[in-house]
């Protein structure tokens, strides 16, 4: 099993940024996939989450402004964040659950550029 996120980097603030999570090693289809974020000093929060039919949940904080979609042809799953804010900076994860076990990727960092 493997989650490979990408995309982040700097960016101003009120930007926007698409990451990307490729994932294998899984049937990714059938699974709920899930976008995750800590900031230093702050605990892991969920940002976003998709289910296999395309259902989606969003944080309060990002609702509006992030989107999340996947393609399971290319078992990849996104989240296009736009209207970037002071607290959207962090790590940002990708994660999904299986058989009762847990799976994150390695992150991938966004920052905003002074």
């Amino acid at each position: 099993v493997q989650l490979v996120e990408s995309g982040g980097g700097l960016v101003q603030p009120g930007g926007s940024l698409r990451l990307s999570c490729a994932a294998s090693g899984f049937t990714f289809s059938s699974l709920r996939m899930s976008w995750y974020r800590q900031a230093p000093g702050k605990e892991r929060e969920l940002v976003a989450d998709i289910s296999p039919g395309g259902n989606r949940n969003y944080a309060d904080s990002v609702k509006g402004r992030f989107t999340i979609s996947r393609d399971n042809a290319k078992n990849t799953v996104y989240l296009q964040m736009n209207r970037l804010k002071p607290a959207d900076p962090a790590l940002y994860y990708c994660y999904f659950t299986r058989a009762g076990n847990a799976f994150w990727g390695q992150g991938t960092q966004l920052t905003f550029s002074s």
